[in-house]
């Protein structure tokens, strides 16, 4: 298998996957940074080919016109479009499964991520030799203190508690090889966290460091406090990879019921000794603390039992409307099935 990687990597046909929704301020610029750049690691013949595959998060502005534009002037542009949103994750699973290339990068479509990035990458993935090439920001341009705070907080939590190394400050800007491919598309969970699935995988994983750029123009789709986000680290970073929340309401759960325990001999010793105890306050701090001990072991509980509700009822992670700029077969099929 190793030897087969080299092969790989002697000649790159590279596939760019992006997702994304509602981007028409920003497509234009992105295509033409990123063919740039491609078109020079062609000269170079540090590549073989390439193609950019898009993929569409049914966005509702003038996003599809621009790249079915593209489309029918060039070759490299491949379209795909998810019946409703589904959100980022879900859609960086479907590109993959769309992509041809023997190498793969996604990267995100507000030019935050450097396009002119891309041949450090392929540099360090050739000349060391690895699976999958992680970017760690070093800087994050034009992003608020408050948010750059609950991300740290975010890694930080993670770290802790997750059965596998979420390092700090990764994103999803990323190289793979073919085989790391295949295997996270065979990975069916339906609220994927990808960076924990990418390290789960495991195979020779390596990282650099760049500079993260402001968003060239609009608005992000993942504001800090929104919804998409809370949820994102709730229902799949927090619970995806790690059991240690329910172990701590075991403990906890333990400890009230030894601290109870110990108040219950008090009372009774009280008693025998003939004191008057008129309780009333003690009562209800005990029956309101371990009324919201018992709603925060039922929250977490509920976590757990929505993802196994949800992963239960086998649903398709998403739905594709149509795809075009591919060939007759993969417009009718993608190019790598998960396997069942």
């Amino acid at each position: 298998m190793i030897n087969q990687n080299k092969n790989q990597k002697s000649t790159i046909n590279l596939s760019v996957i992006f997702s994304f929704w509602n981007e028409e301020e920003v497509l234009s610029e992105l295509i033409r940074h990123v063919r740039k750049v491609l078109i020079e690691e062609l000269r170079k013949k540090t590549i073989g080919s390439y193609e950019l595959i898009f993929v569409n998060d049914a966005s509702t502005d003038r996003s599809l016109e621009i790249l079915m534009n593209e489309v029918n002037k060039n070759k490299d542009i491949k379209i795909v479009n998810t019946s409703r949103n589904f959100g980022g994750p879900i859609c960086i699973l479907a590109g993959m499964q769309y992509a041809s290339g023997n190498t793969v990068i996604y990267m995100d479509a507000d030019l935050q991520d450097p396009p002119e990035f891309i041949p450090e990458m392929l540099r360090v993935y050739k000349e060391q030799d690895v699976d999958i090439v992680h970017t760690v920001r070093k800087s994050r341009d034009g992003e608020s203190r408050l948010k750059l705070l609950i991300t740290k907080l975010g890694y930080f939590i993670l770290n802790k508690i997750s059965s596998v190394d979420i390092q700090p400050e990764v994103g999803d800007f990323k190289v793979f090889s073919r085989r790391a491919v295949d295997h996270l598309i065979q990975l069916k969970e339906n609220k994927p966290f990808i960076r924990g699935l990418v390290r789960w995988i495991g195979f020779k994983q390596t990282t650099i460091e760049y500079d993260r750029e402001k968003r060239f123009a609009g608005e992000t789709k993942f504001p800090i406090l929104g919804k998409r986000v809370i949820s994102n680290f709730f229902d799949s970073a927090l619970i995806s990879f790690s059991d240690v929340p329910l172990k701590l309401v075991s403990i906890m759960g333990f400890l009230v019921s030894f601290g109870t325990f110990l108040v219950l001999i008090y009372v009774m010793v009280q008693k025998f000794l003939g004191h008057n105890l008129p309780g009333w306050t003690a009562i209800m701090v005990a029956m309101l603390f371990l009324g919201s001990l018992e709603l925060l072991a039922l929250g977490i509980l509920g976590l757990y039992i929505n993802s196994i509700f949800i992963e239960a009822k086998r649903r398709p992670n998403f739905i594709i409307e149509s795809v075009y700029g591919f060939d007759d077969k993969q417009n009718k099929e993608p190019k790598r099935k998960i396997k069942t």
